[in-house]
């Protein structure tokens, strides 16, 4: 029975969220109710309320939900100690790039979080939990090309940081453009193939 219970629990969570999905890109973030979504559910708002505090620790999970396993990718890439660090970052940004095009949930997602959502108010936590995660991937590809230059893999004149950066400014690059327009450019074929240009680049630094 227990274990019943907990089933039916996580099932509505899972209704919430992806009702959430829908109601947040339809309207925004900032001009929808819990009770729109509640609605969107089938549920009562007592019922999203047992389950998250308020908006932002719901629009939290709806996005973590998707980027979990992006998580799980990363902390597995990154326990490979590759011989050649950016042949990691590589990967990394091409795997981020083909789920992105290959699955509507990152879509809705990015398309929330980069489109329709303004940071402020009880919304201002949650982009504070971006900026953190921005900046620990951006530390992530720092490092990375730092070793890659011990390594003899890039020149010494690669400043780290600026191609850290330049590595995010053409991945977020291309995925924001993408959202805002996914028939714009096949995101899988052309991102693959920026991401390999500038790595490209960076490795013919002299």
């Amino acid at each position: 029975m227990v274990r019943k219970t907990k089933e039916v629990a996580q099932e509505t969570r899972h209704a919430i969220l992806d009702a959430a999905e829908r109601v947040f890109q339809e309207h925004g973030v900032g001009h929808t109710s819990l009770a729109q979504i509640a609605a969107a559910a089938g549920v009562t708002r007592g019922a999203i309320y047992w389950h998250f505090k308020n908006k932002a620790d719901l629009f939290d999970a709806m996005i973590e939900r998707v980027f979990d396993p992006l998580e799980a990718k990363l902390t597995e890439v990154l326990a490979r100690e590759a011989e050649d660090p950016l042949q990691m970052l590589r990967d990394l940004a091409v795997y981020f790039i083909e789920r992105v095009a290959a699955e509507p949930c990152y879509l809705r997602v990015l398309e929330i979080s980069w489109h329709k959502c303004e940071y402020v108010g009880e919304m201002a936590t949650s982009r504070d939990n971006h900026l953190e995660c921005g900046n620990r991937y951006l530390s992530i590809n720092e490092d990375a090309i730092r070793l890659a230059i011990e390594r003899g893999y890039l020149s010494p004149r690669v400043d780290p940081r600026r191609a850290a950066v330049g590595v995010m400014a053409v991945v977020d690059g291309l995925v924001v453009n993408w959202t805002l327009d996914h028939k714009l450019f096949p995101l899988a074929d052309y991102g693959t193939a920026a991401i390999d240009t500038y790595f490209a680049g960076l490795r013919a630094t002299v």
